[in-house]
């Protein structure tokens, strides 16, 4: 018992420093962002909007501004400003844990990859604090979420950090990671996530056993009609046209969809950042999401189990149900990829353990 005591007040002394050494790094220019970030988040609350206009056109999302100046997350801070109905279920770290833990001991990896804030990645179209220009680089300015992914290594747990790549290609030639006026990442969002998951994943062994095919891709244009740009009313704001990858067989023009497959080694779960340009209607088109784009990269489709709603509990959920109407789904299950947006963290109504066996 006294064991156990101490070894629980070592790992709230292993939370607490983690924390201090993320404020500590802040720079002072990126301590005067947050608290703009949480009046603009609080302005559009009491309005009834989720949509903050920023610059040139672009738009945010009020409750991912309220996670990025919300400060630490995890252990006794949780339920301070979390938004869970249930407090036990405030801190995602024990749920983030339970999770590898259990597909360790089936033999899977868990890759997460947390979609970082648009506000992150482009702190200066909506705050005049933080100005960026070629002799003043892009900092960044989610300290804590970097302590928290630093903190699930040390657990063991593989964490694809994309906040730094996406500042670098900020404006990429074939499109910005994330739209102007949706709350989802880009059509080339997708495929930058996708080349560095592929990287990041490559030299596995169990990789070179799988039957590869080959698959064409062709860009096109296309209007969107983003979430953030409906909420606003779209105010006189011109509706946004970008540039996605359609991915398929047969040829570039006549492309044939590539579905998901549930015998597939890898699985992508997660929130709608899996479904947006895949599923189609209000995902706005069909073939060139996050799992097209991987099976391009892969060279074979991945089964896919993400929701529309939180990546959070509700997508580990749909994996249970997977095994308790099939007993043999995990057998040749090698990779799970946790993709949902970082906002999750305190922004979903909760963190359960979900056991993923029946």
């Amino acid at each position: 018992m006294r064991r156990k005591v101490f070894s629980v007040f070592l790992t709230g002394i292993g939370l607490w420093f983690i924390a201090v050494t993320a404020f500590a790094a802040e720079g002072e220019s990126v301590r005067k962002v947050k608290p703009s970030l949480c009046v603009n988040s609080r302005s559009a609350e009491q309005q009834g909007t989720m949509t903050v206009s920023g610059k040139e056109g672009w738009l945010f999302f009020g409750p991912e501004l309220r996670f990025v100046s919300a400060g630490p997350f995890w252990g006794p801070s949780a339920t301070r400003v979390s938004k869970a109905a249930r407090p036990e279920f405030a801190d995602p770290l024990p749920a983030i844990i339970d999770f590898h833990r259990q597909l360790k001991k089936m033999g899977v990896e868990l890759l997460m990859v947390p979609v970082p804030p648009k506000s992150v990645v482009y702190p200066d179209l909506l705050s005049d604090r933080l100005a960026i220009s070629p002799d003043n680089p892009p900092v960044r300015i989610d300290t804590e979420t970097q302590a928290f992914y630093q903190l699930l290594r040390k657990e063991g747990i593989r964490v694809l950090d994309l906040t730094s790549f996406f500042l670098a290609s900020r404006f990429h030639r074939e499109g910005a990671p994330f739209c102007k006026q949706d709350t989802h990442w880009s059509g080339n969002g997708c495929v930058l996530a996708a080349r560095k998951i592929r990287e990041e994943i490559e030299g596995r062994p169990w990789l070179k056993t799988i039957p590869k095919s080959t698959y064409q891709s062709a860009w096109k244009s296309l209007p969107i009609a983003g979430d953030l740009w409906k909420a606003l009313g779209e105010k006189g704001l011109p509706q946004e046209i970008l540039s996605v990858r359609q991915v398929g067989t047969g040829s570039p023009g006549a492309l044939k969809s590539i579905a998901p497959d549930q015998k597939s080694p890898v699985i992508l779960v997660g929130d709608s950042h899996n479904l947006v340009f895949h599923a189609g209607d209000d995902m706005q088109t069909r073939d060139a999401g996050l799992p097209d784009q991987l099976a391009l990269e892969l060279g074979f489709p991945v089964d896919l189990a993400a929701v529309r709603g939180s990546g959070a509990t509700p997508a580990r959920v749909n994996l249970l149900r997977r095994a308790q109407k099939d007993p043999n789904y995990w057998k040749k299950k090698k990779l799970v990829i946790w993709c949902f947006a970082a906002r999750e963290f305190t922004q979903s109504d909760g963190w359960k353990k979900v056991p993923l066996l029946p």
